[in-house]
């Protein structure tokens, strides 16, 4: 099986309602679809949410990375091959996570559907049954995030990951509404995205925050201080999780050798897709760090590759893949398998997901041909 054709899309994917997070406000997400041709006539589906605060990528270094470079590249190559796919990318372009992630998740996609088999298959089988669905809270006041949070509960929520990191007091007043307002049997994460930037200020939440049974807190500080992060880790009882700081295995080495965390945050975009996010949990599991697997809110495409390496992996706790339940339109079926509380696979081959190519041509801005 050879790659014929490579076709880009730059879509435009409507949120229900604006995704506020400590760096940014999202009143909509910037995609990249990648449409991988065989010459056996499958096709995969993948996809690309770079995020230029993270991975130092924009959706429009994105799209001219694949378009010029990485797509010419993959026409003649074995799909299936994914070792050799990697090694070719990484030997053409330094970096480029999320970009790489789409070719990846394509190359899984198709790999999957011309074995007959789901991609969680490819990646050792299937281990976990279910995952609980948590629901994502987008920066408000304490108020607002209490009440969509009691909202949430009454639909059979049973978990959040909260979004903070513009004030600290005013932070810990918005986690002690929430927690107020649900009670104490619903897990509480709370997500700091760097905002509280380094250690003093995050022990200083700390204090307040040690007697609400808070499940972990996530990157409190800048992505790159590793040192505060184990910090941290020793004078705090809230397990510590580390995201935008883990991006590839030179970072989980650090992050091992230091011990600098309780929990990994590996996702797709970061780290160039489903090969290099099992060799990264690979990686955690020698350790004995459990992960979880997150999200850049891609569509049903990117969602379900996460899904699949999630699925596969025993050290793999916890999911945060929210994208299909946030958008208004969506590109494939995804959404459907969404059970609250919890989230089932399908046993449908590749990634199991339809695309709507309608749907997909009425959020395109831009697309390209490579052949």
């Amino acid at each position: 099986m050879k790659i014929t054709q490579v076709e880009i899309f730059a879509v435009d994917l409507p949120l229900i309602k604006p995704f506020i997070i400590s760096y940014a406000t999202y009143p909509n997400i910037q995609s990249i679809i990648v449409k991988v041709m065989t010459d056996c006539g499958l096709v995969g589906w993948g996809e690309s949410v770079p995020d230029e605060h993270i991975t130092g990528e924009t959706p429009h270094s994105t799209y001219a990375m694949l378009k010029n470079t990485l797509a010419p590249l993959m026409i003649g190559q074995n799909p299936m091959e994914f070792e050799r796919i990697h090694e070719l990318m990484d030997k053409t372009v330094h970096r480029a996570p999320a970009a790489k992630a789409a070719i990846d998740i394509a190359c899984f996609d198709v790999a999957g559907k011309k074995l007959d088999v789901p991609v969680y298959q490819l990646l050792g089988g299937r281990y976990h049954e279910k995952f609980p669905v948590t629901h994502v809270l987008s920066i408000g006041e304490p108020e607002d995030m209490a009440n969509e949070a009691a909202q949430k509960v009454t639909e059979g929520y049973t978990s959040f990951k909260m979004k903070v990191g513009q004030d600290v007091m005013a932070d810990v007043k918005r986690i002690k509404a929430v927690r107020e307002q649900v009670g104490e049997e619903i897990a509480i994460r709370v997500d700091v995205n760097q905002g509280w930037g380094n250690s003093a200020n995050t022990l200083q939440a700390i204090r307040h925050l040690e007697s609400l049974g808070i499940d972990w807190l996530e990157q409190p500080v800048e992505q790159d201080d590793i040192d505060a992060m184990v910090e941290i880790k020793s004078k705090s009882t809230i397990p510590l999780m580390i995201d935008e700081g883990i991006r590839d295995m030179n970072n989980m080495r650090e992050i091992i050798a230091k011990r600098a965390a309780d929990k990994v945050n590996i996702k797709l975009m970061k780290c160039g897709g489903i090969y290099p996010a099992m060799k990264l949990a690979n990686m955690a599991e020698m350790a004995g760090i459990e992960c979880q697997i997150g999200s850049m809110v891609e569509s049903s495409i990117g969602s379900a590759a996460g899904f699949h390496v999630a699925f596969s992996k025993k050290i793999i706790k916890s999911v945060e893949l929210t994208g299909p339940v946030k958008f208004s339109k969506d590109l494939g079926d995804l959404k459907a398998s969404y059970r609250i509380p919890n989230i089932q696979l399908t046993e449908r081959p590749g990634l199991g997901v339809t695309v709507d190519e309608a749907i997909l041509a009425e959020l395109t801005r831009q697309s390209d041909l490579i052949e």
